[in-house]
């Protein structure tokens, strides 16, 4: 009896250990396939992931003056102030002619230029602004009139292409008026501007030997 007694106690002792064994034995194998069982899979790599920066540029050509002595073909740019510059001054063309023989009532002085966007950026505005018209005696000249007002006495006219009016005054009243905004140019078009300058007729000998000057600045925003 007492023998019986003793192989069950026994059987129930070692049959926790064995489970043991088996869950201990089958993490192993589990562990040790895990490393030979293998997958489908798919994968894009993007190598080409960049963005960058327009450029802004512009040209100013001079197509043609009726001024005597004056060069066509004259051209300005925007990157003239040097590398990495976006701003330059132009004094090489001359918008209101030059002419500095001029008498009441007479000739004007007619000149052409044309703007074109040279880079690769889209323009969305353009502009044009009048700084402010000054004057000076003209040099080398006998006489100097008296008239401090030149600038009210000189008629200016600026057209565009088809002839559409960009402004019909006189060069004070140009000055005054500000920015004038004009149409951007689709790609890189060039855009004509033909500059009609004169001499008012009521101006008189107190005008005589002055010379008038304004600064004019193109602009273009993307």
């Amino acid at each position: 009896m007492s023998s019986h007694v003793s192989l069950r106690r026994r059987r129930v002792r070692t049959t926790p250990l064995a489970l043991a064994a088996g869950v201990i034995g089958s993490i192993v194998l589990s562990l040790t396939m895990t490393g030979t069982l293998s997958s489908f899979t798919a994968s894009i790599a993007n190598d080409k992931n960049t963005v960058g920066t327009a450029s802004l540029a512009m040209k100013e050509a001079l197509v043609s003056s009726s001024v005597p002595g004056t060069t066509s073909g004259t051209t300005c740019s925007s990157t003239d102030g040097g590398a990495g510059s976006s701003a330059a001054t132009c004094s090489t063309i001359n918008k209101f002619g030059g002419d500095t023989a001029m008498t009441p009532g007479g000739p004007a002085a007619t000149t052409q230029v044309s703007i074109q966007a040279t880079g690769t950026a889209a323009v969305r505005t353009f502009t044009l602004s009048p700084g402010i018209c000054t004057q000076t005696a003209t040099a080398g000249s006998a006489t100097t009139g008296s008239a401090t007002d030149l600038c009210s006495k000189i008629r200016v006219v600026v057209t565009t292409a088809g002839g559409a009016s960009v402004f019909s005054g006189t060069a004070a009243g140009l000055a005054s008026g500000g920015p004038i905004t004009l149409t951007a140019p689709s790609g890189q078009t060039a855009v004509p501007f033909t500059f009609v300058v004169s001499l008012d007729s009521t101006a008189d000998n107190s005008y005589q030997s002055l010379t008038a000057s304004m600064p004019l600045t193109w602009t273009f925003t993307a």
